[in-house]
């Protein structure tokens, strides 16, 4: 009887575990092998790919681009996405506030990009009330202020997600250990350093993995605002597959490929070395 369960559970996610294989793992592993081919597909070339890689201007700009990009927006929005749910758990009003931070994941990418478009263009809103206060104007989706607007929407759009992950982890402590502490003397400060903080380990874990991949999502505003070649500081990895892909570059995107595979991996590794007990 227990292996006719396993195999009735195997058969299950049978049709889901195929779909991975054949649309996920198989392909990866051909761009894999393409990373150490020749351009065309036939041939062995070592590890010359990767050397062109590390050669491309592109290719290094994109890359500095995109892990200032990871090392200032993770932290901030761990930070504030938390600091905004321990204050909405004890505001009144808490409800209220949680529907006004998910209302920007209820848009569509187009729409949001439309409004960072009426909100910078070099003769948009903002523009036009600096003009109107007598300060200087300034084209800022073609100035080094595009990669800040692009942290902005990242934010923006991704803190009610991750302020609705704290609060789900705060419901989970006990009430009775902080009351517990209050007794004993702690302060509020003493307490989120020594208990909150602790028992929320998972749902920081889950958050900063998340928080990883959904960053590598931001390419759809920065692409509907400012096209295939943006400004220098806003020109992410994104925009060199996309433009690699157009050119069919398969040697330069499959090592490149390979690369974040292994930066990802390493990140994912990480976690799970500090965090594996409470990640399950």
């Amino acid at each position: 009887m227990k292996k006719k369960k396993n195999w009735t559970g195997v058969l299950w996610i049978l049709p889901s575990l195929s779909g991975v294989l054949l649309f996920y793992c198989i392909p990866w592993l051909d761009v894999f092998r393409r990373a150490f081919a020749r351009s065309t597909g036939q041939g062995f070339a070592g590890l010359e790919n990767f050397r062109k890689l590390f050669q491309n201007e592109a290719f290094l700009l994109a890359s500095k681009n995109t892990l200032r990009f990871i090392l200032i927006c993770i932290p901030v929005l761990l930070a504030g996405s938390l600091a905004l749910a321990v204050l909405i758990q004890r505001c009144r009003y808490g409800a209220w506030y949680k529907w006004m931070l998910l209302l920007p994941m209820a848009l569509p990418a187009v729409s949001t990009a439309l409004i960072w478009k009426l909100l910078f263009h070099r003769y948009g809103l903002l523009n036009a009330v600096l003009e109107r206060m007598g300060l200087p104007v300034n084209n800022w989706l073609n100035s080094s202020a595009a990669f800040w607007i692009l942290v902005f929407s990242y934010l923006w759009r991704n803190s009610g997600y991750h302020v609705i992950l704290w609060l789900a982890g705060l419901k989970q402590i006990d009430s009775s250990i902080y009351e517990a502490a209050r007794i004993d003397g702690a302060g509020e400060f003493r307490i989120f350093r020594s208990m909150t903080l602790p028992n929320l380990k998972q749902v920081f874990a889950t958050a900063a993995v998340l928080s990883m991949l959904n960053s590598f999502k931001v390419f759809r505003e920065a692409y509907l605002v400012a096209g295939n070649y943006p400004h220098d500081s806003m020109y992410m990895m994104q925009h060199l597959f996309n433009n690699w892909f157009r050119i069919l570059a398969l040697d330069k995107m499959s090592a490149a490929s390979v690369l974040l595979s292994i930066v990802i991996l390493s990140f994912l590794g990480i976690l799970y070395k500090v965090w594996g007990k409470e990640m399950g």
